[in-house]
């Protein structure tokens, strides 16, 4: 990264953010992409170009671009929200009953409908290609835009075998992050039609997102994708390991299922200690979990964290759920 050649990414000089764009834009399968500092900039972007003030946004439930964005949909786009489906996934019905059609005296116009995969809080589970098909040719039927939030499309890619260009395939822009499997310090990317992604730099430079010579960040997302690809399928047996060994705790609500990628998600029930005391207790003994919820903890796993470290870690776990 110290030794990357840059430019002035601003005026599209820098060679690192270059090749990374267009590296990106070939990988998905689209005419152009656009490196931004972070996926959640760039599902504000997705909205700011495919979505006009008072407009309606169909989406899975508990999906990231509602829960984790501070409110930035209503502020920096004016648009609202309607939740369809269960643990972020949902089908091509859901969508037609939810869509409000343009012109009604009442109802705010469906104009964009957005699929999460993995699903975040779904518990990194795989958003079905099949229904992904279904819904975005739902969407062209209805007139709306589709966009793919895919910070974490690298992992589907892993777990399915299909590639990214498949994945891809069926939505008008996705996005992807650099900072997740990937193991990158910073940076995603939103690609599409070349005319949209024109718009999504003006929405960048709008959103303080222009950066001068990113290049010293573009280089680890080069060197990410030669060299942490292939090894994203040792996080999600790494996680399954996790989730095995926690789920038949006493107290573990955890759906074996849902964990299809890197993620494990548990619920604690009544009478077993809440997520704030497990994940207190468990940074005591060197062990990062994450509070998703009064009794919902999350468990990430990754390239800094080996299979005996996780190993140790669902030991420490179970000692600290155990402990009443």
């Amino acid at each position: 990264m110290a030794a990357a050649p840059v430019g002035d990414d601003q005026y599209g000089e820098d060679p690192s953010v270059n090749r990374l764009q267009e590296r990106i834009a070939e990988l998905l399968g689209k005419e152009a992409a656009l490196f931004v500092p972070s996926g959640t900039m760039a599902n504000q972007i997705a909205l700011k170009i495919l979505t006009q003030p008072g407009d309606d946004v169909i989406v899975g439930e508990e999906a990231h671009i509602v829960w984790h964005e501070a409110g930035a949909a209503a502020a920096n786009s004016g648009v609202q929200f309607t939740v369809v489906g269960r643990g972020g996934l949902f089908t091509a019905a859901d969508l037609r009953a939810a869509y409000k059609p343009p012109g009604h005296i009442v109802f705010p116009p469906t104009t964009l409908v957005a699929i999460e995969n993995t699903h975040n809080r779904g518990g990194g589970v795989v958003f079905p290609q099949s229904e992904a098909l279904a819904i975005a040719a739902a969407a062209r039927e209805l007139g709306l835009a589709s966009y793919l939030d895919g910070a974490r499309l690298f992992n589907v890619a892993a777990a399915t075998g299909q590639s990214l260009a498949e994945l891809a395939a069926p939505f008008d822009f996705v996005s992807v992050a650099l900072s997740k499997g990937l193991g990158c310090p910073v940076g995603s990317l939103i690609a599409g039609r070349y005319a949209g992604i024109v718009r999504a730099r003006r929405a960048r430079r709008m959103f303080g997102g222009a950066m001068r010579q990113s290049g010293i960040l573009a280089a680890g997302g080069l060197y990410a994708l030669d060299h942490n690809l292939a090894r994203l399928a040792e996080d999600h047996a790494n996680a399954r390991l996790l989730a095995e060994q926690l789920a038949g705790l006493r107290g573990v609500q955890l759906d074996l299922a849902t964990v299809q990628s890197n993620i494990v998600i548990f619920r604690m029930a009544e009478g077993a200690p809440d997520a704030a005391t497990i994940v207190a207790r468990a940074q005591e003994r060197g062990v990062l979990v994450s509070a998703f919820g009064e009794r919902i903890v999350r468990a990430v796993t990754h390239l800094d964290v080996s299979r005996d470290q996780c190993r140790r870690a669902a030991e420490t776990l179970a000692e600290v759920i155990e402990r009443r």
